[in-house]
């Protein structure tokens, strides 16, 4: 005999409903067992195909009968088309028929590590330490992938993306404050990407048009692309995987034409040193893993392996589906690290060590028309993604320029878009809103879009700088709040079931997640301490404290997730953890009294 459990999420449950039926049954037969004028939704099943019998125990309330693939359903997104995994006999054990029809959210969700601000800190990097913390790079993006292939598990083992899962697992008050934490993440990163598409517009306009003028053109352009999977889901990955493939050949055609000390590279990014390191170096090292790992990557990750056909109720298919996601993760990763060593290792060779007066000498030279953005002093050379570009178009034409913008353009459009689908997944599953398509977009892009807009109005292109180490310090406050919640779900035994994390990836996971918090904590710190003003280190001792309050809460949970059960005080019901979490829509209905066993 084997269980399934059917459950209505719409409403109050009202109606528990037992139907039998031979495994041998037509469908029509199955269908007409269940009482008509029901809506239901699967969310958790165990069926074994060699038993002969399957007992359905039905949840259902009394709404309407509507088919999901209505026309008329306004809930359309990302997933309406799911794709299809071939079956590859010949290869039991790896095929690449089966990693190609996997192939697309891992590249979707690599975008995040090559975005504006990402490529920033990687120049900075080089600029301010050579190749002396390439394998800082290295470790991060090492951390990202771990960290990543949890949130991915999650969605695939559970059919519930991580928004989702913390709508059903936390209480009410909890839930509202991490949505609105993850919400100013994405705003943070949503500027800081849409700015990097308009600076690059500038520079390919060579200054005519205006900053807001390119955060205007970045809205059309995404609102457009966006739509493109309308045309189809392998369609719309494939022209993420062209813009990552425009990124490696601009900042690949750079990297080939500085030619750096290939001996140095090495070195500096498997062997840990920093000889003659301070505080900028070590600020730089601390920015570069709040670049790598985002928050809102975790969310967006989860979400996009939904986009395959996966037999939850077969345990094979969920472990070849968790096999391939990773390998695909791998892949994907790795070439977002060969395009972050490209910028890093151009701007170690060529600019490390440089000061204002010799690039302005050399940018006079040149007859640049941005000359002027260079104090002719002995100051170290400090840059950005403007400057960056202009420097390299002093140094190496205006060719390194132009093809340099076309890169930050690729990059800022590809998250640009990668961040509305985030936010999109973020407030459906937070908020179960059931807009149309359209209306959600319009939202979410306009959170985002606002601030964005105010900021390009009234701040000028070439001081950009201290808003983009603000908005860094933003999301590396909001990264608790994912890696804390996903590591929760992957351990809890009745959310995974034969997934949930073991001894060694509960302990690995509470050990990455604490020295990412950390490193980001120092980060927020330093940049606090460097504010030199009494009410604003009040205000931010004030929010620091609701702050920690907070992550506390959500550590504690996560603690008893991990086995660490003394520290329940009764009951997780009371704590905002389910015991059941396939019954959680039940109201604390007794899961003993229901269940079929």
């Amino acid at each position: 005999m084997t269980k399934k459990y059917i459950l209505d999420q719409s409403s109050p449950v009202s109606e528990l409903v037992n139907v039998t039926y031979s495994k041998d049954s037509p469908s029509s037969q199955r269908s007409s067992t269940m009482a008509p004028g029901k809506e239901r939704k699967i969310l958790y099943e165990d069926v074994a195909e060699d038993h002969e019998e399957v007992v359905s125990t039905v949840y259902s309330s009394p709404v309407p009968q509507q088919s999901l693939e209505s026309n008329d359903e306004p809930f359309t997104t990302y997933f309406d088309e799911k794709i299809p995994i071939p079956e590859d006999e010949k290869h039991p054990w790896f095929s690449f028929r089966k990693l190609w029809a996997f192939t697309g959210p891992g590249f979707l969700m690599s975008i995040a590590y090559l975005d504006p601000g990402n490529i920033e800190s990687d120049l900075q990097s080089g600029a301010v330490a050579g190749f002396k913390l390439l394998w800082v790079l290295l470790l991060a993006t090492i951390i990202g992938l771990l960290l990543q292939r949890l949130a991915a598990r999650l969605g695939v083992v559970t059919g519930l993306h991580l928004a989702e899962m913390c709508n059903r697992q936390y209480q009410k008050v909890p839930r509202i404050i991490l949505w609105l934490m993850i919400e100013l993440a994405i705003i943070g990163s949503d500027m800081q990407e849409v700015i990097g598409s308009a600076i690059a517009i500038n520079l390919l306009s060579v200054g005519k048009v205006p900053l807001w003028g390119g955060v205007l053109i970045t809205i059309a352009d995404t609102f457009m692309f966006l739509f493109l999977d309308k045309y189809g889901l392998r369609k719309l990955e494939a022209f993420f995987g062209f813009l990552i493939t425009i990124m490696a050949l601009t900042f690949g055609y750079e990297y080939v034409t500085v030619k750096p000390d290939q001996g140095k590279l090495l070195k500096g990014m498997f062997m840990p040193y920093c000889d003659n390191c301070g505080t900028p170096q070590l600020e730089q090292a601390v920015g570069i893993v709040g670049a790598v790992i985002m928050p809102h990557n975790m969310y967006l990750h989860s979400a996009l392996v939904k986009s395959r056909q996966v037999n939850r109720a077969d345990k094979r298919e969920v472990q070849e589906a968790n096999k391939y996601f990773f390998i695909e993760s791998c892949i994907a990763l790795f070439i977002s690290f060969l395009i972050n060593v490209f910028v890093v290792s151009v701007f170690a060779e060529a600019f490390f060590g440089k000061t204002n007066e010799q690039v302005n000498k050399v940018c006079t030279n040149s007859s640049s028309p941005y000359t002027g953005l260079f104090p002719n002093n002995n100051a170290t050379l400090e840059v950005d993604i403007y400057k960056g570009g202009v420097v390299l178009g002093c140094y190496f034409g205006p060719a390194a320029l132009y093809i340099w913008a076309v890169g930050i353009l690729a990059a800022g459009q590809s998250s640009t878009m990668t961040g509305t689908y985030s936010g999109q997944f973020v407030m459906e599953g937070f908020l179960n809103l059931k807009w149309s398509r359209f209306a959600r977009v319009i939202l979410t892009r306009s959170i985002a879009i606002t601030p964005t807009l105010l900021v390009a109005i009234f701040q000028d292109v070439e001081h950009l700088t201290g808003m983009n180490d603000f908005l860094n310090v933003l999301q590396s406050l909001q990264l608790p709040f994912a890696l804390i919640p996903v590591l929760t779900f992957t351990s809890l035994h009745p959310v995974m079931n034969d997934f949930a994390n073991g001894l060694g990836w509960k302990i690995a996971g509470g050990v990455l997640i604490l020295i990412v918090c950390s490193i980001n904590m120092y980060f927020v710190v330093v940049y606090v301490t460097a504010l030199g003003h009494l009410a604003l280190y009040v205000v931010a001792a004030i929010v620091c404290v609701a702050y920690l309050c907070f992550v506390a809460y959500l550590s504690w949970l996560c603690l008893i997730a991990l086995g660490i059960s003394f520290l329940a005080c009764g009951q997780t019901y009371q704590l905002g953890l389910t015991t059941h979490p396939e019954l959680f829509l039940l109201n604390n209905v007794d899961a003993d009294s229901i269940v079929t066993r």
